[in-house]
């Protein structure tokens, strides 16, 4: 369970003086200020009796947008380390086209999702004589959270997928112990769930008059961080970690548990954390440029401390809204008559700057805002995870702000 941490809230709250890039978030600094992305987050919470041990799991759904079944997105990845799992890159490999759901869970729930959807899309997409006569590949990605959580219990099932696509809405996304976050732990301290989002101001050409117009483009980032070490931690190029480890004679366990477990519990060689990271954006790239923009996830990473262990998963999803490319084009499908059915506008690469900062930007924030807003929480065999100490960041982070 969640223990009460007091005053909980996101980094612009806490750090006001922080600057963390160039560019304005958007309306509520959250992946859902891309126009028609969805995001659902659900917690599952057992304790024993009710359960074996105690369940500290849950699952995130992002929707490209609402018909993502028929209309597809431009969308690439990146790995920067890959002991973790995002299924139906290969698919995006051959093509660059996302017609799925993603699915953030845990790392045990990857079948359970990958049928979840398969049970939404069969009950709504299936033929009038119940056949299903459509290929789909879903997008189902993972962290690790077996510290803090009975793994094995496999208690994602697959009507919580269900449930998410069905519930995804536009609202801010939830943030810290919630959805496929719940019982993450990140750079020391509770993990979890963050988002942000960046406006960049381009150009595009009009149509009708050949001028080139003003544009305002969104970025949104969504993570779910389950990586590092307190040494590492850096706020805004401050060692914030190691200046608390100093503060307090270098006493603190890792990843900040607070008491100590059996070994059974905890043994060695356990899974090393991980990051999967969600970029979505408005302005029009093509795959080749997503996977780019993707890579960029890399830097707001290494600001905050991540460096890419041997053990962890660390993979990055980028994709685009502008497109809509309809599964089932009315085209020859056989193949023997190559075939344009719709004109794409792109970005200029020379001008795709900007859009690669921001994500190095708001990947930064929305860590910062998944460790400012998770809470303490008492787990798997009364393991408990502190709560990064917000009070304590403000005094550190006054000397330099």
């Amino acid at each position: 369970m969640s223990d009460s941490s007091p005053n909980r809230a996101r980094v612009r709250q806490v750090l006001p003086k922080l600057k963390i890039g160039r560019y304005q978030p958007g309306p509520t600094n959250s992946l859902t200020d891309v126009p028609g992305v969805l995001v659902h987050t659900q917690s599952i919470i057992r304790d024993p009796p009710d359960s074996t041990w105690e369940v500290r799991t849950g699952v995130t759904t992002i929707l490209p947008r609402a018909d993502f079944f028929n209309q597809g997105c431009y969308a690439g990845y990146f790995r920067f380390n890959g002991s973790g799992e995002m299924t139906g890159v290969h698919w995006l490999d051959e093509t660059g086209l996302l017609n799925s759901p993603i699915i953030i869970t845990n790392s045990f729930a990857v079948g359970a999702a990958y049928t979840g959807v398969y049970e939404y899309c069969i009950r709504k997409y299936r033929n009038g004589k119940g056949i299903c006569d459509w290929f789909l590949l879903p997008l189902i990605a993972e962290t690790f959270d077996g510290i803090m959580s009975d793994i094995g219990a496999l208690a994602v099932k697959s009507e919580h997928i269900v449930r998410g696509i069905q519930q995804a809405s536009s609202h801010p996304v939830q943030e810290g112990n919630t959805g496929g976050g719940t019982g993450m732990l990140c750079q020391g301290f509770k993990g979890g769930t963050g988002s942000s989002s960046r406006l960049i101001e381009g150009l595009e050409l009009d149509a009708h008059s050949g001028l080139k117009k003003p544009v305002t483009y969104t970025l949104g980032t969504l993570v779910q961080c389950n990586y590092g070490a307190q040494r590492d931690f850096r706020i805004g190029g401050v060692p914030v970690g190691r200046l608390f480890l100093e503060e307090d004679g270098n006493a603190i366990q890792p990843m900040a548990l607070s008491e100590t477990v059996d070994p059974k519990m905890n043994p060695t060689g356990k899974k090393d954390g991980s990051i999967i990271i969600v970029i979505a954006t408005s302005a029009p790239l093509h795959p080749v440029q997503l996977q780019r923009l993707a890579k960029r996830a890399t830097v707001g990473l290494a600001r905050v401390g991540g460096w890419g262990s041997n053990a962890s998963g660390d993979i990055f999803l980028a994709f685009s809204t502008a497109h809509e490319i309809p599964r089932d084009p009315q085209v020859n499908i056989s193949g023997d008559r190559p075939t344009v059915s719709q004109r794409i506008p792109v970005l200029e690469d020379t001008s795709i700057n900007a859009l690669f900062e921001a994500a190095a930007d708001a990947v930064e924030e929305a860590i910062y805002n998944a460790l400012c807003m998770a809470e303490t929480m008492t787990g798997l065999g009364g393991k408990k995870v502190e709560a990064l100490d917000l009070e304590r960041v403000k005094a550190v982070m006054e000397k330099y702000l």
